[in-house]
């Protein structure tokens, strides 16, 4: 596989909108860039939802063929597993699937590939940094206090690991106006942009341009 440059976004904290954003990313991107999406939450993946894909991937001399919408290539354990399946597995088993997906994806030639995290810090994370070169990270939270706990021990886990953290992003969708911003002014993170709610994004409207998304990915383009 030739990637250019891979992104990841996540947070300790489940539920902050790291897949929507990622999703919306990505649409803004591909207007201008090859990509594609690794889902990387096993337990949980949402990717197969967010782009309305129902059939399972096929597979070709070995190599798993991502599904392809908007130009984006999409690998999700949802489209590997049935609909109402859950993964009850274990860490070694969570390991062994996320290698596959990295390895035995037939990603071609990107320019990005985002990478949809899982909440929490463990298995699925240290299996990822240690198989792909993360080039940038990018928090994604929530005003709440029990997100923004929660993502202090994600900036940790990611400076252990000289992870490179290329700023954070807050998904306000209670429209909040007085948000601590400490944790990021403290490690001194940057600031990429805030969502307010909207409804588009809400129910995931595949053809909508989020002004918000569109200036983040500007300063994800600009970032040689």
């Amino acid at each position: 596989m030739s990637i250019n440059k891979i992104i990841a976004l996540g947070s300790a904290k489940g539920g902050v909108g790291k897949s929507s954003i990622t999703a919306s990313l990505a649409l803004s991107l591909s207007k201008h860039k090859k990509i594609g999406i690794l889902d990387a939450d096993v337990y949980g993946p949402n990717q197969n939802i967010l782009f309305n894909l129902d059939s399972k991937n096929e597979i070709v001399n070995k190599q798993i063929i991502p599904s392809l919408k908007k130009g984006i290539k999409i690998m999700s354990m949802g489209n590997i597993l049935n609909y109402k399946d859950a993964a009850i597995w274990r860490g070694p088993m969570i390991s062994g699937a996320i290698k596959k997906l990295i390895h035995d994806t037939q990603w071609g030639e990107l320019d990005y590939l985002l990478i949809d995290m899982p909440p929490g810090t463990g298995d699925v994370y240290l299996t990822i940094f240690n198989e792909l070169s993360i080039d940038k990270f990018i928090l994604v939270t929530t005003p709440n206090k029990l997100a923004i706990s929660d993502l202090q021990k994600t900036i940790t886990m990611l400076k252990k690991l000289n992870v490179c953290i290329f700023g954070y992003i807050f998904n306000d969708i209670f429209n909040i106006k007085d948000k601590d911003k400490s944790l990021f002014v403290s490690h001194k993170i940057n600031h990429l942009g805030t969502y307010e709610f909207d409804k588009n994004l809400y129910d995931f409207n595949l053809d909508y341009n989020s002004e918000i998304t569109e200036e983040i990915s500007r300063k994800i383009l600009s970032d040689i």
